[in-house]
Parts: C-alpha cells; sequence; structure tokens
C-alpha cells in the first residue's frame, strides 16, 4: 500500500506538467488560429469582391465561435492542425490590392489569385513566405517589377505568373529556388535577357517565357536543365540563334521557339533529343538546310518551321519519324524533291509545303496509309499526276494544289471524298474531265479548276449542290451547256467559268440566288436573251457576260439591282436602246456595251453622263450623250474619214497653241491666287480650307457628279456626324446632282509619321480606292492639299453597327439574330478579301463596332480605313500603337507587328458585342476587365448563355445558334496569334453556325433566303 501511494504521489508532478503543456498549447492555438482569421480579414479588406464571392469570411457571435472558423471560408484550406494551408481565390473576379497582411499566414503552402482582375503591383510580402510551395497569379494585370525574394523559398515548387502586365527584368534569384520545378513568366513585358542563373534549377520541368520583349542571345547555360521537359520560349526578340548546347535537355519533350527573331541555322545538336514530340521553330530567320539528324527524333509528332529562310532539299530522314503527325515547311526556300517516304508516315494529318521551290511529283502512296487532313503544297513546281490515295481514310478536308504543274485527269477518287471542304487546284496543267460526284460531296464549299485543259461538260450533279459556295472553272476547255440548275446553289456566292467552250442558252434559273455576287459567263458561246430572271439576286456585285453571242434587248429590270456595280455585256450583238434607268442605277460603277447593235440615244442621267465613249463603241446607232448628237452621227464620221490628215496638221497647232495659253493662264492664276488668297477677299465664309489653303486636289476613284468646290462647300460644323480616332465625319449633300456623300476629314499633322508624306498617303488611298467588295464602303474619292486630307465615301443611312447596337437605334434594327448573324458574315467577308484577296494583302488595324456601316438593307460595311496599313513587307511593324482600346489584340501592345491577326483579334470583339449586346469596356466586367475577360470568365462558371443578349436569345435553339458563333468569337480572341483562325477559315466556321431561319427584318426584300439547318459534324471541329 505505501509503494502504491508513493507511485500515486510520483504521478502527481508529472500530470500537473502535461496539463499545464495542453493548455499551453490549446493557448497557443487559439491565438494562432485568431491571428490567420484577423489577416484573412485584412485581405479581404484590401479587395474588391463585385460577385460577392467572400461573403462568408466574417466573424461568428461569441457563441457560435470556433476555433477554426476560418477553414470553413470559400477559399481557404487547413491542416490537420487548424492552420491555414492552401489559399484558392480564383476566378472570382477579383481586383484591388493583395495585403501584406497575407504574410501572416506562416503555414501557407499554396496560394492561388488566377484569373481575377487585379491591376496593382504584386505585393513584396508574398516573396517573403518561405513556406509556400504553390504560387499562381496567372491571368491578371499586376504591374510593375516581378517581386525579389523568391530565391529564398526554398520549398517553392511551381510559380505562374503568366499572362499579366510586368515589367523590368526576370529576376536573377529565381535561380535559387532549388525546388522549382514550374516557372512560367508568359505574356508580360518582361525585358533584358534570360538570366544564367536559371541554369541552377535542376528540377525545373516546365518553362515559359513566350510573349515578352526579351532580347539578348539565349544563354547556352539552359542546356544544363537535365531536368527540362517543356520549354516555350518564343514571341521575344532574341538575337543569335539556338545554342547547341540545347542537344543536351534529354527529357525535353515540347519546344516553342516560334517568332523568337532567331536566326542562323537550325543545329544538329537537337537530333539527340528522341523524347521531343512538338518543335515550333516558325516565323524566324533560320537558313542552311534542314538537318538530317531530325530524323533521329523518333517521338516527334509535330514539326512546324514554316516562315523561315530555309534551302536546300527535305531530308529524306523526315520519313523515320513515324509519329509524326503535323509537317509544316511552308514560306521558306526549300528545293527538290518531296520525300517518297513521306506516303509511308502511319499517322500524318497535316502536309504543308506551299510557298516552296520544290519540283517533281507527289509521293503516289500519299494518303494511302495515313488519316490526311489537310494538304497545301501550292506555289511550288510540282509535277506529275496527283495522287489516287489522298483520301483512302476519308478525312481529307483541304486540298490545295495550285500553281504547280500537274499533269493528268483530276482523281476520280475524290468525288467520293465525303470529308472535302476545299479544293484548289488551279493553274496547273490538268486534262480529262470534271469528275461526276463532286455536287454531292455535303461539306465541298470551295471548288477552283481554273488555268487547266479540262475538257468536257460541267456535270449535272454541280448543280444540286448545298454547299458550294464558290466555283471557278475558268480558262479550260469545257463546253456544252450549263447544267439548268447550277444557278441555283443556295449558298454559292461566287461563280466563274469565263474563257471556255460553253454554249446554249443561260438558264433561266435566277430566282433563289440569296447569296450570289459575281457571275463571270464570259468568253464563251452562249446565245439568247439576258434572262431577266438575274435581276432578283440582290447581292449581285459583279455581272460579265462579254465576248458571248448574247442577242435581244438589255432588260430594265438589271438598272434596279441594288448592289450591281460592274456589268460588262460588251462583244455581243444585244440590240434596242440603253433603257434610261441605267443612268441612275443605285451601285453601277462599271458599265461596257461596246461591240453590240445597239441603237438610239445614250441616256444623259446620272452616271451616264460621264460614262468612257470607249464603253459605247462600236454600235453604229448609238448617238447622244458622250457621243455625237443625233442626226449628226454620220456626218460626224464622214468628216473623221475625210479629214483625218488635216486633223494631224490642225492638231500640232492647237497643241502649241494650247502650251502657250496653258503657260500665260498659269502665270495669271498664280497671280490672282497669290493676291486674292493673301488678302483674304475670296471664298473665306464659303469654303473651308486647311491651314495652307488652297489649291485642293481631287482624286477620283470612279466618275464623280460632284467637284472638289461642292465638297469643300459642305466643311462645316453643322454638317458634322461623327467624330473619332482617325478624323471627323461630315455629311455632304451636293443639290446640284442629289448626292449624298460622307466625307472624311483626317486628323493629320507634319510630324504624323503613321501617315508619313502626302505623296506616300495618296500612293496608298490609292489603292484603297481600288477595293471593289460589297462588304467594305466604296471610297469614292480622295480630297487633299499640302496639310489637310479628306476621304469621300457613300453616306449609309442606317448608321453604324455601334450604335446600332448600343446608342439610341438600340432595340429598333437589331431585333433578331439572324440579321446579327449576316452582319458578322458580312464583316467576315470584307476581312477576307483585304487579307486573302488584295495584294499587297490590307490590314485594317481597327476593326470596331463604330466602323462598321449599314445599308439600307442591314448590311455591313467595313469603313474608315484611316488606319489601314498594306503588307508589303513579311513581319512588317509600325511605330506607334493604332485602334481603339478594348478592341486591340494583346500583343500589339509590345510587339507592333502588323499583320492580319491584329484584325481577327478585334473582329473576334464586334462578334461578342453582337452576341451580348454590350460594349467592349462595361462597368459590370470590373476593374481592368473587358468583354474577353468577362465572356471567358461565364464560361469559366459554366454559364455561357447567361452572356447572351436576352432580347435576340430568347428561346433555347436560337442560343444554340449564338453559342456556336461564341465559340467561334473564342478562337478570334485568343492570346495567342497563332491560335487564331484566318479569315477564310472563320467563314468557313461560320457556314457551320448558319441559323435556321429567315430575318424578320424584311421579309420582302430577303423572300429568297432559304433555311439552312444547323450542321451537327463540322470539318472544322478541331478549330472548334
Amino acid at each position: 500500500m505505501a509503494r502504491q501511494k508513493k507511485n500515486k504521489m510520483q504521478l502527481k508532478p508529472q500530470f500537473f506538467f502535461y496539463f499545464c503543456y495542453i493548455c499551453c498549447f490549446s493557448y497557443g492555438f487559439v491565438a494562432a488560429a485568431d491571428d490567420e482569421a484577423s489577416a484573412l480579414l485584412s485581405i479581404k479588406e484590401g479587395l474588391i469582391d463585385p460577385l460577392n464571392s467572400l461573403h462568408n469570411w466574417k466573424l461568428l457571435d461569441k457563441a457560435e465561435w470556433k476555433d477554426t472558423v476560418q477553414c470553413n471560408w470559400t477559399g481557404v484550406q487547413c491542416n490537420s492542425v487548424g492552420s491555414v494551408e492552401k489559399l484558392d481565390l480564383s476566378h472570382m473576379n477579383l481586383s484591388g490590392i493583395v495585403s501584406n497582411e497575407i504574410q501572416r499566414l506562416k503555414s501557407l503552402t499554396s496560394l492561388n489569385l488566377c484569373c481575377n482582375g487585379f491591376s496593382s503591383s504584386l505585393s513584396k510580402s508574398i516573396a517573403n513566405m518561405t513556406t509556400l510551395e504553390n504560387l499562381d497569379v496567372s491571368q491578371n494585370f499586376f504591374i510593375g517589377d516581378f517581386p525579389l525574394g523568391f530565391g529564398k523559398a526554398s520549398r517553392l515548387m511551381t510559380l505562374n505568373a503568366s499572362s499579366n502586365n510586368f515589367s523590368g527584368f526576370l529576376p536573377e534569384d529565381l535561380g535559387n529556388a532549388s525546388s522549382l520545378e514550374t516557372l512560367d513568366l508568359r505574356g508580360s513585358f518582361f525585358e533584358g535577357s534570360v538570366p544564367k542563373s536559371f541554369s541552377n534549377l535542376h528540377k525545373l520541368k516546365f518553362l515559359g517565357l513566350s510573349g515578352n520583349n526579351l532580347t539578348g542571345e539565349i544563354p547556352g547555360e539552359i542546356g544544363k536543365l537535365s531536368s527540362l521537359e517543356c520549354m516555350i520560349i518564343g514571341y521575344n526578340e532574341f538575337e543569335g540563334g539556338i545554342p547547341v548546347e540545347f542537344g543536351n535537355l534529354t527529357k525535353l519533350k515540347y519546344l516553342d521557339l516560334a517568332e523568337g527573331n532567331l536566326g542562323g541555322e537550325i543545329p544538329a545538336e537537337l537530333g539527340k533529343l528522341k523524347l521531343l514530340s512538338t518543335v515550333f521553330l516558325y516565323k524566324n530567320n533560320f537558313e542552311g538546310k534542314i538537318p538530317p539528324a531530325i530524323g533521329n527524333m523518333t517521338s516527334l509528332v509535330q514539326l512546324d518551321l514554316s516562315d523561315n529562310m530555309l534551302s536546300g532539299n527535305i531530308p529524306a530522314e523526315i520519313s523515320q519519324l513515324k509519329n509524326l503527325q503535323l509537317l509544316n515547311f511552308m514560306r521558306n526556300q526549300l528545293s527538290g524533291p518531296v520525300p517518297f517516304g513521306l506516303g509511308d508516315l502511319p499517322q500524318l494529318e497535316v502536309l504543308e509545303l506551299w510557298n516552296n521551290s520544290l519540283s517533281g511529283p507527289l509521293p503516289s502512296n500519299l494518303g494511302k496509309n495515313s488519316p490526311l487532313q489537310w494538304l497545301d503544297v501550292s506555289s511550288n513546281s510540282l509535277s506529275g499526276e496527283i495522287p489516287e490515295t489522298l483520301c483512302t481514310k476519308g478525312y481529307l478536308t483541304k486540298l490545295i494544289l495550285f500553281n504547280n504543274a500537274f499533269l493528268g485527269p483530276i482523281p476520280a477518287s475524290l468525288s467520293t471524298c465525303l470529308s472535302l471542304v476545299r479544293v484548289r487546284i488551279h493553274n496547273n496543267f490538268l486534262s480529262g474531265t470534271i469528275p461526276v460526284g463532286l455536287g454531292k460531296l455535303g461539306k465541298l464549299q470551295r471548288l477552283e479548276l481554273a488555268n487547266n485543259s479540262l475538257t468536257g461538260g460541267i456535270p449535272d450533279d454541280i448543280g444540286t449542290s448545298t454547299s458550294l459556295s464558290f466555283i471557278d472553272f475558268s480558262r479550260n476547255n469545257l463546253h456544252s451547256s450549263l447544267p439548268s440548275t447550277i444557278i441555283s446553289i443556295p449558298n454559292l456566292q461566287t461563280f466563274i467559268v469565263s474563257n471556255n467552250k460553253l454554249g446554249g442558252e443561260i438558264p433561266d434559273q435566277f430566282q433563289d440566288c440569296p447569296s450570289l455576287g459575281v457571275l463571270d459567263l464570259s468568253s464563251n458561246c452562249f446565245s439568247g436573251s439576258i434572262p431577266a430572271s438575274i435581276a432578283s439576286c440582290q447581292k449581285l456585285v459583279n455581272l460579265n457576260l462579254q465576248n458571248n453571242q448574247l442577242t435581244g434587248e438589255i432588260s430594265k429590270a438589271l438598272a434596279s439591282m441594288p448592289t450591281l456595280a460592274i456589268l460588262d455585256l460588251s462583244n455581243n450583238s444585244l440590240t434596242g436602246q440603253i433603257p434610261e434607268s441605267f443612268g441612275m442605277s443605285p451601285a453601277l460603277e462599271t458599265f461596257n456595251v461596246s461591240h453590240n447593235k445597239l441603237e438610239g440615244p445614250v441616256p444623259e442621267n446620272g452616271m451616264l453622263r460621264t460614262i468612257n465613249p470607249n464603253d459605247l463603241e462600236a454600235n453604229a446607232d448609238l448617238c447622244g450623250g458622250v457621243l455625237p448628237p443625233c442626226g449628226q452621227t454620220s456626218a460626224y464620221l464622214f468628216s473623221q474619214r475625210s479629214s483625218h490628215a488635216k486633223h494631224i496638221i490642225v492638231g500640232w497647232i492647237i497643241g502649241i497653241s494650247s502650251i502657250l495659253v496653258i503657260g500665260f493662264a498659269t502665270f495669271v492664276a498664280r497671280s490672282l491666287y497669290l493676291r486674292w488668297y493673301t488678302d483674304g477677299l475670296c471664298f473665306r465664309e464659303r469654303f473651308y480650307k486647311g491651314s495652307k489653303g488652297w489649291p485642293w486636289r481631287l482624286m477620283a476613284f470612279q466618275r464623280l457628279d460632284f467637284t472638289s468646290s461642292d465638297i469643300l462647300s459642305c466643311i462645316k460644323e453643322t454638317n458634322v456626324i461623327g467624330m473619332g480616332a482617325t478624323g471627323v465625319v461630315y455629311k455632304a449633300e451636293i443639290p446640284q446632282s442629289s448626292t449624298v456623300v460622307a466625307v472624311k476629314k483626317l486628323w493629320r499633322s507634319g510630324s504624323d509619321i503613321e501617315v508619313g508624306s502626302s505623296d506616300d498617303l495618296v500612293g496608298e488611298v490609292n489603292l484603297l480606292g481600288r477595293l471593289r467588295h460589297r462588304n467594305i464602303v466604296r471610297l469614292l474619292g480622295f480630297l487633299y492639299n499640302d496639310t489637310d486630307v479628306m476621304i469621300v465615301y457613300e453616306f449609309m443611312h442606317n448608321g453604324n453597327l455601334g450604335d446600332a447596337l448600343h446608342g439610341k437605334q438600340a432595340g429598333r434594327l437589331l431585333v433578331d439574330w439572324v440579321s446579327r448573324y449576316n452582319i458578322a458574315l458580312g464583316i467576315a467577308q470584307g476581312l477576307a478579301y483585304l487579307h486573302h484577296d488584295c495584294h499587297p494583302p490590307i490590314i485594317h488595324r481597327d476593326i470596331k463596332s463604330n466602323n462598321i456601316l449599314l445599308d439600307a438593307n442591314l448590311d455591313a460595311r467595313i469603313a474608315d480605313f484611316g488606319l489601314a496599313k498594306m503588307m508589303i513587307r513579311k513581319n512588317e511593324t509600325v511605330s506607334m500603337i493604332a485602334g481603339s482600346y478594348g478592341y486591340i489584340a494583346p500583343e500589339y501592345g509590345y510587339s507592333l507587328k502588323v499583320d492580319e491577326k491584329i484584325d481577327i483579334y478585334s473582329y473576334g470583339v464586334v462578334l461578342l458585342e453582337l452576341l451580348t449586346g454590350k460594349r467592349p469596356l462595361e462597368p459590370e466586367f470590373g476593374e481592368s476587365i473587358d468583354i474577353v475577360g468577362w465572356i471567358r470568365r461565364k464560361i469559366d462558371n459554366k454559364s455561357p448563355e447567361a452572356a447572351l443578349d436576352p432580347s435576340v436569345g430568347n428561346c433555347k435553339h436560337v442560343q444554340e445558334e449564338m453559342l456556336l458563333v461564341l465559340r467561334i468569337a473564342l478562337l478570334c480572341t485568343a492570346k495567342l496569334p497563332k491560335d487564331r483562325p484566318s479569315m477564310r477559315d472563320v467563314i468557313m466556321m461560320l457556314g457551320e453556325a448558319k441559323p435556321r431561319r429567315k430575318s424578320g427584318r424584311s421579309n420582302e426584300t430577303f423572300a429568297a433566303n432559304k433555311e439552312m439547318p444547323v450542321m451537327n459534324t463540322s470539318p472544322v471541329n478541331g478549330l472548334l
């Protein structure tokens, strides 16, 4: 008993000390928890939370107090002892500042601020948190230098600060973060060189530095990163080439150096990288030969060396890459044959070799062993027959072989290739007939077979197609007649069969051609009269029927076609008179009826008052107007023949006299000018004048019914109808000719380095004045002197798209989705014309809703070319940012490179306006958030339907159609330019998203529109 008592006495002090330890620990734990809750509340005070995502960050009543109350707060995760271990505030639309109080979270291992709207500098206190293992502040707008101190974070494994606005130099001390496995600093404005200290990151697996302003040479020390698996460092302005030390990166799987300004030869040492699956080296300045050692990279799936200056042959060793899916060598200086072994590659899907100097035949088994989808070898010197095996696997969507020397027939197997979307094999030496069955391919949109030696007729099944939008069979030896239904293809926009031997009558089947814009049947043997039903083609811009055997009279209905700009009926046997209504045709610019049998007086109204007499010649009985007066024609002709010699002599006398008179008149005019204008006695009140006054020069792009004086008299404040970044717009009403035009006076000064000299501007605007497309506002003329510039273009009564969506017109004009879709399609077609059909391509640089005008039928017209740039040189740059805030592509802010992709981004923003009804910048988006960021957050929150404009997306099937276009808009607004589609691809995708219904805007005008189903399967699903 005594012994037991003694033991109990010994236990008492032990229990006492244990009890004290528990009490102290509990007190410390409660104090720490209380401190962390307080720190989190301090952090919340510095945040702007428009969605109230942190609504439950608050302390409870004392009765309900729990020690770890903060562990239940949104985004907070605690460890087993109740300390805050992870803080996830991503995708909450937060902004404001991140408080320094965050460093009080002593156990924090993971901090995620991704995908918000922070636009302040990143708190330096975060760099002092040595417990951090994962830090993600990506996809924000953080500014300033990146904080120093992360080199002390010995446990830091992931650092993602991509897609921000950081500037300054890359932190050297990051090389001391020895545990780092992921370092992503892409998409900011970092400058300077890549720190050599990064070579100490021996555990690094991912290195992302692309899309910055980095310069200098890429340090060879990067080759010491023995664990590196992925390196993306392109889209910078490096010097030098690829370090040979990269050959030591034996674990590398993904290498992207695209658009890095790199040069020199591609090092053969890259062939050591057996695990490499993706190599993107496009848009650099690499030269020399492609190293055969590339054939050793047996894991390669994607190889893109396009847009360089590589020369020599394509190495045969490429055929050893059995996993290769994409091979892109386009736009280089390669020569020699296409390796035959490419036909044996079992996985090849995309082969792009266009714009080189390759010769010889294509591999005869190309496509037989692989799921080939895209083949583009255009603009080479390839020959031989087109392989029959291209669509063996049934995946081929794009076949582009134009500008080569291919021989033989068009493969019959193409007529059963149901996946085909584009076939462009013009400008070759193909023979035989057009295969039967192409018209039955339900996805085929573009069929170009021009300038070959094809014979036979046009297969009847072409006329049954429901998908073709572009057909060009010109410059062949086709004969027989046109299929009767070929003009009625519902989506047909362009039909060209000129310079063939087609005959018979032109089918009178034009009642149902809702989209036809170009019809060229010239230089054939067509006979009979011009079908009256052509007048029902409401979108026809160009009608060319010259050099045929047409007879009969010219229908008056042709004069009333709303968009017809070019009408060529020359070299036929047409009779009767020119209808008087042609002078007042609403859009007609070119009217050629020469070499016919027309008679009677030429109407003296509208454009016929100033028509070129050459466009009327060889019609013996035409008279009046610009021709000799009626009744004097014969006498005139006789006088011409009998006095030809006299005219030569008199001409010399008159010429010499005229020179003397002009010289004297110039002297007198200059004297009057100096006296009158210096004294301010003439035209002071009546006309607008620049700082240096007259003389003004008018460059007309077509026949005009007004003079420079008519325009200048309208340049006054009461006629201002708009004002933008490039100038002031005036409405000019010319009473003498009942003409209304718009005049834009460009902002311009002597120091404007973007506009340049007057001569440069005249040349550029002169090119713009030659643009002819139904979705581009016609420039009528160009008025300028030494200091001021004014552009004259057609006036649009429905104003601009911006006002129709957001202004007083909102809710009145664009009342249904079909109307908006048609506008989106029209803009896309106009941009595709500028980018792909103009030489050199034209970049608009200021695509926005206010620069899209709407005509009487609500068809879109691209306007305001004040910032347009002709891409005469590759990778052309400009000296300053141009465009409108909210529409400017992200890369344009730091690279100043001008290419088509900046227009495509702006177009995507306009698409989002059409879809949502919102402006590019709205207060509801949050601070520093634009419509692109806002819509992506909606998608991240799984609620894209909530972003659609309820005034048009008011039922489920309309929302489905709008969501298809939303996907296109997201592609167009991709942050990386290479991820954006071309405008041709956009048009193709819009075709897949066509609404099922007709527009309710004008049932009478658009009665010809057919209901087209939205296709469930798309050849561009990969893009979408």
